[in-house]
């Protein structure tokens, strides 16, 4: 049996508020900055986009609640990742000083000293290395898989919330790093046997190149999160395990994969320790106020029930009393 469709939740309208907040922004800094967009990379992601739209209009027209549910995450998902992207790329443009400094002191106070750590990470057993590359790589999957699930067995809330959650927490890291940017905790590969290259140092001259003035043309076809303080891996990681947690037979395989996600982010994303452990607080944050928007939506809808079972009582009464009259007439 198919859910009913059901009036979207606040935390439905909040999310995408925030992707028009940013697509406003992407156009506004674009345009500031004299960025401009290569039309023919953007034609695949201008695809993906029109397909779920199609998919969402065809679950409205079949009045099938998941996926609706299913193609509106999906696209919500697909708008911020482009846009997001799009306006770290701006703001690393527009940036100031970079805060590298100040976050390689914050980690040295909390004892992570990253030579020491590199150096026994580089003779772990291969086999754990290759997991825990996979782990940070398969976010994306993470992702699709959470949105699937919840979808296709009818947590339609669980999805908006867990949504509204991470586009919140991924706006608040775009802007947030664009204000504090870093170029993240760089080390070269080269002088380790085991150790993969990391996003970070990969990334390393997108974001020279996005600071100095070189890079000045958007390739919507491949674009890489630049993003370092704080780390939107470990954020999304963490919220997706919360969309996931009241499905038990996924509990734990999906606590774990988390986990390993986020313990993989400063080796395989270049981040700092506190990139991480901020990323986790925003995910807290975000996750709170997403269950606040749903409250509200619910205390809303609450009500207007009330309200409703209210006026029809009047009704009835004012209809008993004009029929009792008409009795004692006769």
């Amino acid at each position: 049996m198919r859910p009913p469709i059901t009036t979207p939740l606040y935390a439905d309208a909040v999310t995408w508020s925030v992707i028009g907040g940013l697509a406003l922004s992407c156009v506004l800094l674009s345009q500031g900055l004299g960025f401009s967009l290569s039309p023919a990379h953007a034609v695949l992601p201008a695809l993906g986009v029109a397909a779920l739209v199609g998919a969402l209009v065809i679950g409205r027209v079949r009045a099938d609640a998941r996926l609706v549910a299913g193609a509106t995450s999906f696209l919500q998902m697909t708008l911020f990742t482009i846009l997001g992207v799009v306006l770290a790329y701006l703001m690393a443009a527009a940036s100031g000083p970079l805060w590298d400094g100040w976050l390689t002191g914050v980690d040295e106070r909390l004892g992570f000293d990253w030579p020491a750590i590199l150096a026994v990470a580089d003779e772990l057993p291969r086999p754990i290395l290759l997991i825990a590359g996979v782990a940070y790589h398969s976010l994306v999957l993470q992702m699709v898989a959470c949105v699937l699930v919840l979808a296709g067995t009818g947590r339609l809330e669980r999805l908006q919330r867990t949504m509204a959650a991470a586009i919140l927490a991924g706006g608040v890291t775009v802007l947030v790093s664009g204000l504090l940017p870093a170029t993240g905790n760089l080390f070269d590969p080269d002088r380790y046997r085991q150790l993969w290259t990391s996003v970070a140092w990969r990334d390393h001259g997108l974001v020279l190149g996005l600071r100095d003035g070189s890079i000045r043309q958007l390739d919507l076809s491949h674009m890489t999160g630049i993003v370092s303080f704080p780390s939107y891996h470990a954020a999304l990681a963490a919220i997706l395990l919360w969309g996931l947690y009241p499905l038990t037979q996924l509990r734990v395989p999906a606590a774990i994969w988390a986990g390993l996600t986020i313990l993989a982010t400063p080796l395989f994303g270049g981040h700092y320790a506190v990139d991480v452990l901020a990323g986790l607080l925003l995910a807290i944050v975000a996750l709170s106020v997403a269950r606040g928007l749903a409250t509200a939506a619910s205390d809303r809808d609450g009500m207007r029930r009330r309200g409703r079972r209210a006026t029809e009582a009047v009704r009835m009464s004012r209809l008993g009393g004009r029929m009792h009259g008409v009795e004692v007439i006769r």
